[in-house]
């Protein structure tokens, strides 16, 4: 993990549950370009982060304009965020020019800031969605 890496973890860590203090936003846009800290934010005011919980685990998704796009946190390897936004492959992935896509960040935020939006799911609905996206 990069330096840089690290810092990020450590300012999100470090968000309180309430609401973003100025402190803690001035630290995300010094590490963060301000329109993704921005598009994050929105995402997470407009209660677009999910918490999916099945019956044994739970992932999330982000409602994305054009898609729902999964997230996946804490990710055994050297890569330990996914998102299946074509920005995460192309920024992220493909041409290092950011840590994470707007919907991990906004993720994450939403976890540390307790705004996710949770959905229970039974097994069967589970299974309906992996169908649907693999089919």
């Amino acid at each position: 993990m990069s330096a840089l890496s690290c810092y990020a973890e450590s300012v999100i860590v470090s968000l309180g549950a309430e609401h973003l203090t100025d402190h803690s936003l001035l630290n995300l846009q010094a590490i963060f370009p301000r329109n993704l800290v921005l598009a994050a934010l929105d995402l997470i005011d407009r209660q677009t982060v999910l918490k999916c919980i099945g019956p044994a685990r739970h992932h999330y998704e982000v409602l994305g304009s054009t898609a729902i796009y999964r997230v996946f946190l804490n990710l055994p390897g050297p890569i330990s965020t996914y998102c299946t936004c074509p920005a995460f492959t192309y920024l992220v992935l493909s041409s290092e020019s950011h840590l994470m896509c707007k919907h991990i960040l906004a993720t994450r935020l939403a976890v540390q800031m307790a705004r996710c939006v949770e959905r229970p799911l039974s097994e069967d609905e589970l299974a309906s969605m992996i169908m649907q996206e693999y089919s």
